[in-house]
């Protein structure tokens, strides 16, 4: 079988949420069976993650520019091209659009609807092109992969597509997070805060995370305890955030916030582990994979009380609502003053995370492909 999959910029130099999890599964389905061949779409011939693998393709493209034209030729003109010149079987797509215009059966794996959800953070232009053509994908489109039960019913409700065709798989937590030791943790703490503890923010630094009331959390929390606690916000940074770096020049404990941009993984995974507790107030996620990934650390969790978060990490999270900055500042108060809490918490977090396993992510993938 010749598999096509449309990997784009999956490159060792700018890892995000999308190339992680292909990254993650085709490299062991890959190296798994040898008897068939992937065709690999990307935009980057250097570094490209998967070149060193004998059965692989790589099919470079060239830079794709982020407007509504360029992605229609894309996914409607190169795509069956690729498709018809390497003779695929099948073609796999990571997002919420496909090709329209090939006959060839794809298997979508659609992280959630975020400009359904969250349209204010979207151009018109693309707004436009998404309500256009996510409709006609998904229904197209043979088989669906989604991260969790809530995206599942979620695209079931908003455009009825057959149930039967939509499966969940769930993401891994990534080796690269686990436990530190003291020594290691002091080392960290001392690095970044002047060795005081700090709760942190994992993840895009930018208007959609709902920073601005952990902002206003943190705030409560300081008028409140009087401690010497630190706030880290710490993830990639998008083009847009201008209003979180004027909140923090006007933030009145802006002495006590560290702000770690594009931080090498290693470095992330060490400031993740060292954390007195994580906050992650994002309104809406499609998968909880920051909060899992401090659970595995031995890290408790402050998480919102909405959509997909509840599903993921269960029972081993305290939940407040991202809308009310005071209830979050509640459970950060909860958790400083009950050490007994905090302790028990982390150990149903690592407990849970530990059922989120990238080979199992892998085989369950690898099975809705050879059904597709």
């Amino acid at each position: 079988m010749i598999i096509a999959v449309n990997t784009k910029t999956t490159c060792k130099d700018e890892l995000n949420e999308k190339d992680i999890f292909i990254f993650e599964t085709f490299s062991r389905i890959i190296k798994r069976h040898p008897e068939h061949t992937f065709v690999l779409i990307t935009e980057k011939k250097q570094n490209v993650l998967f070149s060193d693998l004998s059965n692989v393709i790589m099919v470079v493209t060239g830079p794709l520019k982020k407007n509504a034209t360029q992605w229609y030729i894309w996914y409607n003109i190169q795509i069956p091209r690729i498709l018809k010149k390497y003779k695929a079987n099948i073609l796999i797509s990571y997002g919420t659009i496909s090709s329209i215009r090939t006959k060839i059966p794809q298997c979508m794996i659609v992280p959630g609807l975020t400009f359904v959800n969250q349209p204010s953070f979207f151009i018109k232009s693309h707004l436009l092109f998404y309500k256009t053509f996510v409709p006609r994908s998904l229904k197209k489109a043979k088989a669906i992969i989604t991260f969790s039960q809530f995206s599942r019913t979620e695209i079931i409700n908003q455009y009825k597509i057959d149930s039967h065709k939509i499966a969940v798989v769930y993401k891994g937590v990534s080796q690269n997070f686990g436990q530190i030791d003291n020594e290691e943790r002091e080392n960290v703490k001392a690095k970044y805060t002047d060795g005081n503890e700090y709760f942190i923010y994992t993840g895009e630094i930018g208007a959609g995370k709902n920073l601005l009331n952990l902002l206003k959390a943190f705030s409560a929390f300081k008028k409140r305890q009087q401690s010497n606690m630190h706030l880290l916000i710490s993830g990639n940074t998008p083009s847009k955030t201008g209003a979180i770096t004027e909140a923090l020049r006007l933030f009145r404990f802006k002495e006590n916030v560290q702000l770690l941009e594009n931080e090498p993984i290693e470095e992330f995974a060490k400031v993740t582990a060292a954390a007195y507790a994580m906050v992650y107030p994002s309104c809406y996620e499609s998968f909880a994979t920051q909060p899992l990934q401090a659970m595995i650390s031995g890290v408790p969790v402050i998480i919102s009380s909405t959509g997909v978060m509840t599903e993921v990490c269960a029972g081993a999270a305290l939940y407040a609502d991202p809308e009310n900055f005071k209830e979050i500042a509640i459970q950060m108060m909860t958790l400083f003053k009950d050490e007994n809490l905090r302790r028990a918490m982390i150990e149903k977090g690592k407990i849970q995370a530990k059922k989120y396993d990238w080979n199992i992510t892998a085989d369950l993938l690898w099975e809705l492909i050879e059904k597709s």
